[in-house]
Order: C-alpha cells, then structure tokens, then sequence
C-alpha cells in the first residue's frame, strides 16, 4: 500500500473526510479513467479538445473532476474509443426495507 492510501484510509476515519470522499469519488474515478486512456492513446489534453472542439482548458477542468454532464462523457468516450455504462442501483438500506427515496 502507497503511502498515499495509508493516508487516504487514515483520513476515511473522520466522518466529514469520509462523506466528502464518497460524495467526489466518482467523479475523481471517471476523471482518472479519462486521464489513463487520452495517455494509452498518445493523445494531449489540446488533441481531445480538438476533436471535441472545445479548449484545452475544458478538458484540464474535466480532468480535474469539474463541469462533467453526461453529454460531454458521452463526447469524450467517443473521442477516446471508449463506451460509457451507466447504472443506476438501489443503496443497499433502501433494497432491504423497500423504502422510495
């Protein structure tokens, strides 16, 4: 285990980390994601943005985890050969007691 996550599991203890962490991590994950394939395919933030026709400096806010609709996701899965799956699935609390959100 990285020093990084020994300090990321010892920050998870603090309720407040903890909910900030989950409420940002899967934008954290699909920015990483985005990152790892633009590199696996050579490609620089102002070569996406490009084909995007948008500026460099989206796709760096985009990678950062900021301004990501599911429009632009779609985009950029396209630019990248990529797919996009996405699921929607009940907490599993409200699958045992049948409770509507």
């Amino acid at each position: 285990m990285s020093d990084l996550q020994k300090y990321i599991e010892k920050q998870l203890e603090d309720p407040e980390f903890k909910q900030a962490w989950e409420e940002t991590e899967l934008e954290f994950n699909i920015a990483k994601a985005i990152i790892q394939r633009r590199k696996e395919l050579g490609l620089s933030q102002k070569d996406i943005a490009e084909k995007l026709n948008t500026k460099q400096s989206a796709i760096s806010r985009i990678e950062s985890g900021q301004n990501l609709t599911i429009s632009m996701l779609h985009k950029l899965a396209k630019a990248l050969n990529m797919e996009v799956e996405l699921k929607l699935v009940p907490t599993v609390k409200n699958a045992l007691d049948g409770k509507q959100i």
